[in-house]
């Protein structure tokens, strides 16, 4: 375990999708699917993306699920495995960083040039 950690230290952990990205699986098994980001974990390069990489877990009974059973949710994937969609044409795109007249830094889109926040 003191590898992994040292492994995760290492990293730039700044990632280039954000929650409530929409972003594109271009490759693995959801490899296509379209989803919007639920959740990134930048100290382990991930990302929750909705609909994608859905695992079954069995969980026991509790108040909040009387019932048990098996459940349907998504599980992390590896920020490298998702691109972002383009605003403007639908495709993907890289992200790029421009500074703003009034001094504010937003991220664009690479093939439009379209401001994404």
């Amino acid at each position: 375990m003191p590898r992994l950690k040292k492994v995760l230290e290492s990293h730039n952990n700044k990632l280039h999708v954000k929650k409530d990205d929409t972003v594109i699986v271009i490759t693995g098994k959801d490899k296509g699917k379209k989803g919007r980001v639920i959740a990134a974990y930048p100290r382990e390069n991930r990302v929750l993306v909705e609909g994608v990489n859905m695992v079954k877990k069995h969980s026991r009974p509790s108040q909040a699920n009387p019932q048990g059973g098996i459940i349907e949710q998504e599980a992390a994937i590896h920020v490298s495995n998702v691109m972002h969609i383009d605003p403007k044409s639908g495709g993907v795109t890289r992200i790029g960083y421009k500074v703003q007249d009034n001094g504010k830094k937003v991220r664009i889109a690479k093939k439009s040039g379209a401001v994404i926040d």
